[in-house]
Protein backbone atom coordinates (compact mmCIF):
# COMPACT_ATOMS: atom_id res chain seq x y z
CA UNK A 1 0.00 0.00 0.00
CA UNK A 2 1.59 3.28 -1.14
CA UNK A 3 1.59 6.48 0.91
CA UNK A 4 1.10 9.87 -0.73
CA UNK A 5 1.43 13.40 0.65
CA UNK A 6 -0.57 16.20 -0.99
CA UNK A 7 0.03 19.88 -0.39
CA UNK A 8 -3.04 21.91 -1.30
CA UNK A 9 -5.35 18.96 -0.60
CA UNK A 10 -8.29 21.27 0.14
CA UNK A 11 -8.08 22.88 -3.30
CA UNK A 12 -9.76 21.84 -6.52
CA UNK A 13 -6.95 19.60 -7.76
CA UNK A 14 -6.05 18.31 -4.31
CA UNK A 15 -9.57 17.09 -3.63
CA UNK A 16 -9.87 15.27 -6.96
CA UNK A 17 -6.40 13.79 -6.54
CA UNK A 18 -7.20 12.57 -3.03
CA UNK A 19 -10.30 10.82 -4.39
CA UNK A 20 -8.27 9.19 -7.14
CA UNK A 21 -5.47 7.98 -4.88
CA UNK A 22 -7.87 6.62 -2.27
CA UNK A 23 -9.70 4.73 -5.02
CA UNK A 24 -6.35 3.14 -5.91
CA UNK A 25 -5.75 1.99 -2.34
CA UNK A 26 -3.27 4.66 -1.23
CA UNK A 27 -2.86 6.03 2.26
CA UNK A 28 -3.24 9.78 1.73
CA UNK A 29 -1.86 12.55 3.93
CA UNK A 30 -2.78 16.16 3.27
CA UNK A 31 -1.37 19.43 4.53
CA UNK A 32 -3.79 22.17 5.53
CA UNK A 33 -3.18 25.64 6.92
CA UNK A 34 -4.46 26.47 10.39
CA UNK A 35 -7.22 29.09 10.35
CA UNK A 36 -10.11 30.17 12.54
CA UNK A 37 -12.61 28.51 10.21
CA UNK A 38 -12.52 25.17 8.43
CA UNK A 39 -11.61 25.19 4.76
CA UNK A 40 -12.15 21.52 3.99
CA UNK A 41 -15.43 21.71 2.07
CA UNK A 42 -14.03 20.00 -1.03
CA UNK A 43 -12.86 16.95 0.93
CA UNK A 44 -15.47 16.78 3.70
CA UNK A 45 -17.20 13.89 1.92
CA UNK A 46 -13.95 11.93 2.18
CA UNK A 47 -13.06 13.00 5.69
CA UNK A 48 -16.53 12.07 7.02
CA UNK A 49 -16.37 8.55 5.56
CA UNK A 50 -15.51 6.23 8.50
CA UNK A 51 -13.97 3.71 6.10
CA UNK A 52 -11.48 6.35 4.95
CA UNK A 53 -10.98 8.87 7.76
CA UNK A 54 -8.70 7.50 10.44
CA UNK A 55 -7.58 4.60 8.29
CA UNK A 56 -6.36 5.98 4.94
CA UNK A 57 -6.89 9.77 4.99
CA UNK A 58 -5.07 12.02 7.42
CA UNK A 59 -4.77 15.81 7.60
CA UNK A 60 -1.86 17.69 9.12
CA UNK A 61 -1.40 21.37 9.90
CA UNK A 62 1.43 22.97 7.99
CA UNK A 63 2.42 25.90 5.83
CA UNK A 64 4.62 26.19 2.76
CA UNK A 65 6.37 29.11 4.47
CA UNK A 66 7.52 26.78 7.28
CA UNK A 67 10.36 24.53 6.17
CA UNK A 68 10.94 23.09 9.66
CA UNK A 69 7.44 21.66 9.83
CA UNK A 70 7.90 20.15 6.37
CA UNK A 71 11.03 18.32 7.54
CA UNK A 72 9.18 17.01 10.60
CA UNK A 73 6.30 15.74 8.48
CA UNK A 74 8.57 13.94 6.04
CA UNK A 75 10.50 12.32 8.90
CA UNK A 76 7.22 10.98 10.29
CA UNK A 77 5.45 10.04 7.06
CA UNK A 78 8.24 9.03 4.64
CA UNK A 79 5.79 9.09 1.71
CA UNK A 80 6.29 7.21 -1.55
CA UNK A 81 4.87 10.09 -3.57
CA UNK A 82 4.59 13.83 -2.93
CA UNK A 83 2.17 15.90 -4.98
CA UNK A 84 3.00 19.57 -4.48
CA UNK A 85 -0.16 21.45 -5.47
CA UNK A 86 -0.25 24.13 -2.77
CA UNK A 87 0.41 27.75 -3.75
CA UNK A 88 -0.92 31.29 -3.81
CA UNK A 89 -2.49 30.45 -7.13
CA UNK A 90 -4.52 33.49 -8.16
CA UNK A 91 -2.71 35.34 -10.94
CA UNK A 92 -4.40 38.73 -10.49
CA UNK A 93 -3.91 38.63 -6.72
CA UNK A 94 -0.20 37.93 -7.20
CA UNK A 95 0.23 41.52 -8.42
CA UNK A 96 -1.16 42.72 -5.08
CA UNK A 97 0.88 40.32 -2.91
CA UNK A 98 4.03 39.63 -4.97
CA UNK A 99 6.34 38.96 -2.01
CA UNK A 100 3.94 36.48 -0.41
CA UNK A 101 3.39 34.79 -3.78
CA UNK A 102 7.13 34.43 -4.32
CA UNK A 103 7.61 33.04 -0.81
CA UNK A 104 4.83 30.45 -0.91
CA UNK A 105 4.60 29.58 -4.60
CA UNK A 106 8.32 29.75 -5.35
CA UNK A 107 10.30 29.16 -2.16
CA UNK A 108 7.63 26.73 -0.91
CA UNK A 109 8.83 24.30 -3.56
CA UNK A 110 12.45 24.76 -2.48
CA UNK A 111 11.51 23.99 1.12
CA UNK A 112 9.92 20.68 0.13
CA UNK A 113 12.84 19.67 -2.10
CA UNK A 114 15.33 20.48 0.66
CA UNK A 115 13.20 18.61 3.21
CA UNK A 116 13.33 15.54 0.95
CA UNK A 117 17.14 15.71 0.99
CA UNK A 118 17.34 16.46 4.71
CA UNK A 119 15.19 13.47 5.62
CA UNK A 120 17.15 11.24 3.25
CA UNK A 121 14.25 9.89 1.22
CA UNK A 122 15.51 11.29 -2.10
CA UNK A 123 16.33 7.77 -3.34
CA UNK A 124 12.77 6.59 -2.61
CA UNK A 125 10.24 9.38 -3.02
CA UNK A 126 8.68 10.60 -6.26
CA UNK A 127 7.94 14.32 -6.41
CA UNK A 128 5.35 16.12 -8.54
CA UNK A 129 5.55 19.89 -9.04
CA UNK A 130 2.39 21.66 -10.21
CA UNK A 131 3.78 23.90 -12.91
CA UNK A 132 1.58 26.26 -14.90
CA UNK A 133 0.93 27.33 -18.46
CA UNK A 134 1.12 30.91 -17.13
CA UNK A 135 4.90 30.49 -17.31
CA UNK A 136 4.64 30.84 -21.10
CA UNK A 137 3.13 34.32 -20.67
CA UNK A 138 3.97 36.33 -23.77
CA UNK A 139 4.04 33.17 -25.84
CA UNK A 140 7.06 32.51 -28.03
CA UNK A 141 5.53 29.58 -29.89
CA UNK A 142 2.02 28.37 -30.78
CA UNK A 143 1.06 25.85 -29.57
CA UNK A 144 3.20 25.58 -26.44
CA UNK A 145 5.19 22.42 -25.74
CA UNK A 146 7.68 21.20 -23.14
CA UNK A 147 10.51 23.01 -24.96
CA UNK A 148 8.76 26.35 -25.56
CA UNK A 149 10.69 29.16 -23.78
CA UNK A 150 9.00 30.77 -20.78
CA UNK A 151 8.12 34.47 -20.71
CA UNK A 152 6.22 34.95 -17.41
CA UNK A 153 3.94 37.98 -17.13
CA UNK A 154 2.95 38.01 -13.45
CA UNK A 155 4.56 37.47 -10.04
CA UNK A 156 2.67 34.16 -9.90
CA UNK A 157 4.12 33.02 -13.23
CA UNK A 158 7.63 34.13 -12.20
CA UNK A 159 7.34 32.13 -8.97
CA UNK A 160 6.11 29.09 -10.89
CA UNK A 161 9.00 29.38 -13.35
CA UNK A 162 11.44 29.47 -10.41
CA UNK A 163 9.81 26.37 -8.91
CA UNK A 164 9.91 24.63 -12.30
CA UNK A 165 13.64 25.12 -12.72
CA UNK A 166 14.30 24.12 -9.11
CA UNK A 167 12.53 20.83 -9.81
CA UNK A 168 14.65 20.27 -12.92
CA UNK A 169 17.80 21.21 -11.02
CA UNK A 170 17.15 18.81 -8.12
CA UNK A 171 16.33 16.05 -10.60
CA UNK A 172 19.63 16.54 -12.41
CA UNK A 173 21.79 17.37 -9.37
CA UNK A 174 20.60 14.70 -6.96
CA UNK A 175 19.01 12.10 -9.25
CA UNK A 176 15.65 12.83 -7.62
CA UNK A 177 12.53 11.40 -9.27
CA UNK A 178 11.06 14.87 -9.78
CA UNK A 179 8.47 15.79 -12.39
CA UNK A 180 6.92 19.02 -13.64
CA UNK A 181 3.34 18.86 -14.84
CA UNK A 182 2.84 21.96 -16.98
CA UNK A 183 -0.93 22.09 -16.71
CA UNK A 184 -2.97 24.43 -18.81
CA UNK A 185 -6.17 25.87 -17.32
CA UNK A 186 -8.32 23.14 -15.83
CA UNK A 187 -11.70 23.83 -14.30
CA UNK A 188 -14.59 22.10 -12.53
CA UNK A 189 -17.49 22.80 -10.16
CA UNK A 190 -14.86 22.80 -7.39
CA UNK A 191 -12.94 25.71 -8.91
CA UNK A 192 -12.55 28.66 -6.54
CA UNK A 193 -15.29 31.28 -6.90
CA UNK A 194 -12.83 34.10 -7.68
CA UNK A 195 -11.37 32.33 -10.73
CA UNK A 196 -12.93 33.63 -13.92
CA UNK A 197 -14.63 30.43 -15.16
CA UNK A 198 -16.33 29.65 -11.85
CA UNK A 199 -17.09 33.32 -11.33
CA UNK A 200 -18.96 33.27 -14.65
CA UNK A 201 -20.93 30.05 -14.14
CA UNK A 202 -21.84 30.87 -10.54
CA UNK A 203 -22.94 34.43 -11.34
CA UNK A 204 -24.95 33.38 -14.40
CA UNK A 205 -26.83 30.74 -12.42
CA UNK A 206 -27.54 33.18 -9.59
CA UNK A 207 -28.79 35.71 -12.14
CA UNK A 208 -31.05 33.03 -13.60
CA UNK A 209 -32.51 32.35 -10.14
CA UNK A 210 -32.97 36.05 -9.33
CA UNK A 211 -30.21 36.10 -6.71
CA UNK A 212 -27.86 38.47 -8.53
CA UNK A 213 -28.23 41.26 -11.06
CA UNK A 214 -24.87 41.77 -12.74
CA UNK A 215 -21.55 40.09 -13.48
CA UNK A 216 -18.44 42.27 -13.64
CA UNK A 217 -15.44 41.07 -15.65
CA UNK A 218 -12.17 42.38 -17.03
CA UNK A 219 -10.57 41.31 -20.31
CA UNK A 220 -13.00 39.23 -22.38
CA UNK A 221 -10.53 38.68 -25.22
CA UNK A 222 -7.96 36.58 -23.33
CA UNK A 223 -7.83 33.06 -24.78
CA UNK A 224 -7.17 29.93 -22.76
CA UNK A 225 -6.90 26.18 -23.16
CA UNK A 226 -9.55 24.91 -20.73
CA UNK A 227 -9.80 21.29 -19.60
CA UNK A 228 -11.56 19.30 -16.87
CA UNK A 229 -9.63 19.15 -13.58
CA UNK A 230 -10.82 15.64 -12.70
CA UNK A 231 -9.09 14.30 -15.81
CA UNK A 232 -5.91 16.27 -15.20
CA UNK A 233 -5.22 14.71 -11.78
CA UNK A 234 -5.21 11.32 -13.49
CA UNK A 235 -2.34 12.66 -15.59
CA UNK A 236 -0.47 13.76 -12.46
CA UNK A 237 -0.65 10.25 -11.06
CA UNK A 238 0.48 8.71 -14.34
CA UNK A 239 3.55 10.96 -14.39
CA UNK A 240 4.78 9.57 -11.07
CA UNK A 241 4.33 5.99 -12.23
CA UNK A 242 7.03 6.48 -14.86
CA UNK A 243 10.52 5.08 -14.23
CA UNK A 244 12.12 8.52 -14.36
CA UNK A 245 11.08 12.07 -13.63
CA UNK A 246 10.35 14.29 -16.63
CA UNK A 247 8.32 17.31 -17.74
CA UNK A 248 4.91 17.06 -19.40
CA UNK A 249 2.38 19.47 -20.86
CA UNK A 250 -1.27 18.65 -20.16
CA UNK A 251 -3.78 20.49 -22.34
CA UNK A 252 -6.72 20.02 -24.69
CA UNK A 253 -5.13 21.64 -27.73
CA UNK A 254 -8.11 23.99 -28.10
CA UNK A 255 -8.31 27.67 -27.19
CA UNK A 256 -11.38 29.74 -26.35
CA UNK A 257 -11.79 33.32 -25.20
CA UNK A 258 -13.35 34.45 -21.95
CA UNK A 259 -16.11 35.94 -24.11
CA UNK A 260 -16.82 32.49 -25.58
CA UNK A 261 -17.02 31.05 -22.06
CA UNK A 262 -19.52 33.75 -21.13
CA UNK A 263 -21.59 33.19 -24.27
CA UNK A 264 -21.72 29.42 -23.76
CA UNK A 265 -22.62 29.75 -20.08
CA UNK A 266 -25.45 32.25 -20.52
CA UNK A 267 -26.66 30.41 -23.63
CA UNK A 268 -27.16 27.22 -21.61
CA UNK A 269 -29.39 29.24 -19.29
CA UNK A 270 -31.33 30.93 -22.13
CA UNK A 271 -30.01 34.35 -21.13
CA UNK A 272 -28.57 37.17 -23.23
CA UNK A 273 -25.18 37.74 -21.61
CA UNK A 274 -24.92 41.31 -22.89
CA UNK A 275 -27.80 42.33 -20.64
CA UNK A 276 -25.98 41.21 -17.50
CA UNK A 277 -22.20 41.43 -18.03
CA UNK A 278 -20.35 44.68 -17.47
CA UNK A 279 -16.72 45.65 -17.75
CA UNK A 280 -14.71 46.56 -14.64
CA UNK A 281 -11.10 47.68 -15.09
CA UNK A 282 -10.23 46.45 -11.58
CA UNK A 283 -10.13 42.92 -12.97
CA UNK A 284 -7.55 43.76 -15.64
CA UNK A 285 -4.00 42.57 -15.05
CA UNK A 286 -1.09 45.04 -15.40
CA UNK A 287 0.37 42.64 -18.00
CA UNK A 288 -1.95 40.25 -19.80
CA UNK A 289 -1.42 36.78 -21.20
CA UNK A 290 -3.35 36.90 -24.46
CA UNK A 291 -3.20 33.35 -25.79
CA UNK A 292 -2.48 29.93 -24.31
CA UNK A 293 -2.88 26.65 -26.18
CA UNK A 294 -0.95 23.51 -25.31
CA UNK A 295 0.34 20.53 -27.22
CA UNK A 296 0.03 17.40 -25.04
CA UNK A 297 1.47 15.00 -27.61
CA UNK A 298 4.24 13.87 -25.24
CA UNK A 299 1.77 13.03 -22.47
CA UNK A 300 -0.37 11.09 -24.93
CA UNK A 301 2.59 9.14 -26.29
CA UNK A 302 4.43 8.40 -23.04
CA UNK A 303 1.63 8.36 -20.47
CA UNK A 304 -1.35 7.32 -22.57
CA UNK A 305 -3.15 10.42 -21.30
CA UNK A 306 -5.49 12.61 -23.32
CA UNK A 307 -8.50 14.74 -22.35
CA UNK A 308 -12.01 13.54 -23.10
CA UNK A 309 -14.11 16.44 -21.76
CA UNK A 310 -14.08 19.32 -24.22
CA UNK A 311 -15.03 22.96 -23.91
CA UNK A 312 -18.82 22.80 -24.27
CA UNK A 313 -19.07 19.74 -22.00
CA UNK A 314 -16.89 21.42 -19.38
CA UNK A 315 -19.09 24.54 -19.33
CA UNK A 316 -22.21 22.36 -19.09
CA UNK A 317 -20.79 20.37 -16.13
CA UNK A 318 -20.03 23.60 -14.27
CA UNK A 319 -23.36 25.24 -15.10
CA UNK A 320 -25.37 22.22 -13.96
CA UNK A 321 -23.57 22.14 -10.62
CA UNK A 322 -23.86 25.88 -10.01
CA UNK A 323 -27.51 25.95 -11.07
CA UNK A 324 -28.32 23.25 -8.52
CA UNK A 325 -26.50 25.31 -5.88
CA UNK A 326 -28.35 28.49 -6.87
CA UNK A 327 -31.68 26.67 -6.62
CA UNK A 328 -30.80 25.51 -3.09
CA UNK A 329 -29.82 29.06 -2.16
CA UNK A 330 -33.10 30.42 -3.47
CA UNK A 331 -35.11 27.81 -1.54
CA UNK A 332 -33.36 28.77 1.68
CA UNK A 333 -34.07 32.46 1.07
CA UNK A 334 -37.72 31.76 0.34
CA UNK A 335 -38.04 29.58 3.43
CA UNK A 336 -36.48 32.21 5.69
CA UNK A 337 -38.31 35.11 4.05
CA UNK A 338 -35.11 36.99 3.22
Amino acid sequence: MKTALITGITGQDGSYLAELLLSKGYIVHGIIRRSSTFNTKRIDHLYSDPHIHGTRLFLHYGDLADGVQMVKLLYDLKPDEIYHLGAQSHVRVSFDVPEYTGDVTGLGTLRILEAIREVGIDNKVRFYQASSSEMYGLVQQVPQTEITPFYPRSPYACAKAYAYWLTVNYRESYNLHATNGILFNHESPRRGETFVTRKITRAACRIKMGLQEKLYLGNLDAKRDWGYAKEYVEGMWRMLQEDKGDDYVMATGETHSVREFVEETFGLLDLDWQEFVEYDKRYERPTEVDLLIGDASKAKKQLGWEPKVRFKDLVRIMVEADLAEAKRERKIKEATGE
